[in-house]
């Protein structure tokens, strides 16, 4: 038997979204939760100019768990042209919390593309996270 926690079912016609719906409900163990607002982190909302996808939650959760709530607004994340380098002298910091987090702002780069730059930076200090 295959156990699905989470699926989203989505049809621009609503008779063929209904009719899929009943197959799949003949194969897997289904409950209808209405129209979608929140999954994965990601909360949707329609009006009648289309879907828009926010991570608003998602990122106001993840800046109070870092204690970095009061922070100031940027356009770039990271100023250009900076280079980060491995200091052997450098106070290290906590490696699974800087791996989480960088976890973290890598699912939320999937609607905040701009975070893409700053992350490839950050990522190359995976194996040996300090201070800097």
């Amino acid at each position: 038997m295959i156990y699905v926690d989470d699926m989203v079912v989505t049809r621009n016609d609503p008779e063929e979204r209904k009719n899929l719906q009943n197959y799949l409900s003949k194969e897997f163990k289904m409950t209808d939760l209405g129209p979608l607002k929140y999954f994965l982190g990601i909360e949707v909302s329609r009006s009648k100019k289309g879907i828009f996808l926010s991570q608003r939650k998602y990122t106001l959760d993840l800046l109070q768990k870092t204690g970095i709530s009061a922070c100031q607004l940027a356009y770039t994340p990271v100023e250009e042209g900076l280079k980060l380098y491995v200091d052997p002298n450098q106070i290290p910091v906590d490696k699974s919390m800087y791996q989480k987090l960088v976890g973290r702002l890598m699912y939320l780069a999937h609607i905040r593309l701009n975070l893409a730059y700053a992350l490839s930076i950050i990522s190359q200090f995976m194996h040996n996270p300090g201070e800097q």
